[in-house]
């Protein structure tokens, strides 16, 4: 968690940790680019007041040898209308159950502040000292929503096809790759499909690739979901609503998790390199690098990627389970991690931050409050 959506002293600790613990680089996640795109009251908004935190962070990482990346974007129309105080912006008028809000059209104007935006956020990035910036194009963010015909319903030359639905999140990272110069890393996340009927599919993902790589990106982190209707599309295994309900504080949506949580929220099975195929194709379609995520919990995981011709490895719950999970491989004191995929992690986010929570008796519990 980040008080005051500044970067906290667990924060960076646990990025230090991350990189102490073997990893070549650690990406703090999620930073929105203006204080409009905020999920939570927590969460940072990068502005040039927090320098000083940043820089705190970065000089930690490098002090144990990583590299250190920040993941920029914007939450678009499933923004905390609380949290941020006026109505949120997406690509098109759209009600979000995710948080009971109707969202209003972005406007021409909107779209260039918005540019402009993670063009000065990418800008301070370098200046705290981050090796490489993320551009979160993917699960169902601002740039994602515009590249879904779910949510983006408009009629002008940014909705429709493919290529209008391009436009904006293409001109995104082309002007952040203008703003810095071609000698910083941009990193791309995005979809290889949304999860559910009407939503971006692999074919389309395959273009929107070679469109991002056209526009500037360095590398891709092609991965799937949409935080607003398929969030365990995404990660997979357990859904812990229980856990939903204790941690939800509005009594309005506490009570309809309780009630129709289990209706709602659907149960996808996991299963270890679960995007690995559709991965592929988009290795296949783009010169620049490729960084696989999903599904990767042991050596013999990370093996078969780099086999199959992916230059980079980008691993979640098992470093959140144990963040020196790559020394211990590297150690050979282990082959896999004892991460059970049970998501409670997922339902402390909005209380505790990312914290491992398992009650599996045979597993070790450890917490890093972000």
């Amino acid at each position: 968690m980040s008080a005051h959506s500044t970067p906290s002293d667990e924060l960076i600790e646990h990025h230090r940790s991350v990189a102490a613990g073997g990893s070549a680089m650690t990406t703090v996640s999620y930073c929105a680019v203006s204080d409009d795109g905020i999920a939570f009251d927590h969460e940072m908004w990068i502005r040039t007041e927090i320098l000083p935190q940043l820089k705190r962070l970065t000089d930690a990482v490098h002090k144990e040898g990583a590299a250190a990346s920040i993941q920029l974007g914007h939450c678009g129309f499933f923004a905390n209308k609380n949290a941020i105080g006026k109505t949120p912006i997406g690509p098109t008028r759209k009600l979000c159950l995710f948080r009971y809000s109707i969202c209003r059209e972005m406007a021409a104007e909107d779209m260039e502040r918005v540019k402009e935006d993670f063009g000065k956020a990418a800008k301070i990035a370098i200046e705290a000292g981050f090796d490489a910036v993320e551009i979160h194009a993917g699960h169902g963010y601002l740039l994602s929503q515009f590249l879904s015909p779910w949510t983006n319903k408009r009629k002008d030359k940014y909705g429709g096809s493919l290529i209008n639905r391009l436009r904006f999140p293409a001109s995104v990272i082309k002007y952040v790759r203008e703003s810095i110069g071609d000698g910083y890393p941009i990193l791309v996340k995005m979809n290889l499909e949304d999860g559910f009927k009407g939503g971006l599919k692999i074919d389309e993902a395959v273009k929107v690739a070679k469109y991002f790589e056209t526009a500037g990106a360095s590398a891709l982190v092609p991965s799937c979901g949409f935080t607003a209707r398929t969030s365990f599309y995404m990660m997979r295994g357990q859904v812990p609503i229980l856990d939903y309900v204790k941690s939800e504080k509005n009594p309005f949506t506490k009570i309809g998790m309780a009630l129709f949580g289990r209706f709602i929220v659907k149960k996808v099975p996991y299963k270890e390199l679960l995007l690995l195929e559709q991965a592929k194709r988009i290795r296949e379609a783009v010169k620049i690098p490729v960084i696989y995520i999903g599904g990767v919990c042991s050596l013999d995981n990370m093996n078969t990627v780099m086999d199959e011709g992916f230059e980079f490895v980008q691993i979640g719950r098992a470093i959140v389970r144990d963040p020196d999970f790559v020394k211990k491989l590297q150690a050979k004191e282990i082959t896999a991690s004892d991460c059970d995929h049970c998501n409670r992690c997922v339902a402390e986010m909005a209380n505790k931050g990312l914290v491992c929570t398992s009650k599996n008796k045979g597993l070790k519990t450890k917490q890093y409050k972000l």
